[in-house]
């Protein structure tokens, strides 16, 4: 099972979710700040986070920034925001997923394994080769990218989408297929996957209005090719 630090300044919810998640048999450390969860990470090692936007100490996206400066464990994000835009920062930000509160236990069981199934396979099985689509190349056992010669800093999610894309160049993937194959989801919000691909476009230097390897069909899918 699982290594879960949950971030919590909620003592009832905070109680609830280690008397569940020790039941699932998950091995628990709680905290309710930032700072201590800092600490925590710091100094043990976790499979996963859920934290808390609603800290003390220090709001939980500030919180989540400095996680990912020192950790790529993953951070499931608990809140009770639903603004779309702050979503869409924190999934930038680096958070693996958010639920929205109130939730079920059951629903963050479901969100937990996803993510971890995620982590602990890399995405889809990699090819044993590098993968080159124009001045682009993708070391899928190495989990390194570069463009032009230059390496590409990529988060975990990051790299995953790249490199299913680049082994397919010039084939269209559809959405669902992406859920799917790279998330390990067989179901989702197309948000997730628009965040991300918006994520990667900017560190290939391309814009979606102005694309050089990445090309989305509306309503259809992604494809990856190179720039002609």
């Amino acid at each position: 099972m699982a290594r879960v630090l949950v971030v919590e300044d909620d003592q009832f919810v905070r109680s609830a979710l280690i008397r569940h998640l020790t039941d699932a048999a998950h091995t628990v450390r709680s905290v309710g700040t930032a700072l201590e969860a800092l600490r925590e990470v710091a100094h043990v090692g976790f499979d996963v986070v859920v934290l808390d936007l609603g800290l003390p100490d220090l709001d939980g996206g500030e919180a989540l920034k400095m996680l990912r400066g020192i950790t790529d464990v993953p951070v499931i994000i608990a809140t009770a925001r639903d603004d779309e835009a702050e979503i869409v920062r924190l999934l930038n930000d680096g958070a693996d997923d958010y639920l929205t509160k109130p939730f079920s236990v059951e629903h963050l069981s479901a969100r937990m394994a996803a993510v971890l199934r995620r982590s602990r396979a890399g995405g889809a099985e990699p090819p044993s080769r590098v993968i080159r689509v124009g001045g682009l190349s993708v070391d899928p056992l190495r989990r390194q990218a570069a463009l032009d010669g230059v390496a590409l800093d990529l988060t975990r999610r990051e790299f995953d989408l790249l490199a299913f894309l680049a082994g397919r160049p010039g084939v269209v993937v559809p959405r669902k297929e992406l859920l799917a194959e790279v998330w390990q989801q067989a179901y989702g919000d197309d948000q997730t996957i628009d965040v991300h691909l918006s994520w990667l476009r900017r560190k290939l230097g391309e814009t979606a209005a102005r694309p050089r390897y990445l090309h989305t069909l509306r309503g259809v899918g992604v494809k990856l090719e190179p720039p002609h």
